[in-house]
């Protein structure tokens, strides 16, 4: 199992065009809303737009706004992925007219993830940290083998959360260091964050501590 949605920037505009193209034909399936789709729509446009204009004037400024707009598009799948893509369930044709990998539906042992995540925050440049991570008490920071990675969970707050759940932001960070990219809104504020293993067969272990820092 890995992170469902690609790192590169034309295969994530690609998932979002089908989207905006299938889930109005879904009949309402999902809870999908219109509103939903439009403000998809206008995400996407306002990344290609980002794209333009680089490619017309390449500068920090354009590829700053590259960044913030590619931000607001993968936070914005990840939320409708996360909270709508469940109920009713999808079925493998689902997957594949969204423009996603269907689930291993193969049966295998369950196995239960005992290790534990510990990690470091540092300071990598300006909008960004870097989360160097590894096993609990290993002399190494290889991942468990036949794992997917760490699953890192992140949120700005103004006070710490309760608990690591509560955080909103999630990726799958398959190698270390993760590098986590802030808008430049977050500068100044403080980032919460925690991770935890996952196995292949998408089963997670206990979170790890919350550890804090400010976004340069």
């Amino acid at each position: 199992m890995s992170d469902w949605l690609p790192r590169r920037r034309e295969a994530q505009l690609s998932i979002a065009q089908r989207w905006i193209i299938e889930l109005p034909r879904s009949n309402g399936a999902w809870t999908v809303t219109e509103a939903e789709v439009s403000e998809l729509a206008e995400i996407v446009e306002d990344a290609q737009n980002a794209i333009l204009r680089q490619s017309e004037n390449s500068g920090p400024v354009e590829t700053a706004r590259v960044r913030v707009a590619f931000a607001a598009l993968v936070r914005y799948m990840r939320m409708l992925h996360r909270r709508k893509f469940f109920s009713p369930p999808m079925e493998d044709s689902d997957y594949t007219r969204l423009g996603l990998r269907p689930p291993d539906r193969t049966r295998t042992e369950h196995t239960v993830v005992t290790e534990l995540a510990e990690f470091e925050i540092r300071l990598r440049g300006i909008r960004q940290l870097e989360v160097n991570f590894w096993i609990k008490g290993a002399a190494h920071k290889a991942k468990p083998a036949a794992y997917d990675g760490a699953v890192l969970v992140w949120d700005i707050l103004d006070a710490p959360p309760e608990r690591p759940a509560a955080l909103t932001h999630n990726t799958m960070a398959t190698r270390t260091p993760h590098v986590i990219e802030f808008d430049e809104t977050e500068r100044g504020r403080t980032a919460y964050i925690a991770l935890c293993w996952q196995n292949e067969r998408g089963i997670r272990g206990p979170w790890s501590e919350v550890l804090s820092a400010v976004v340069p």
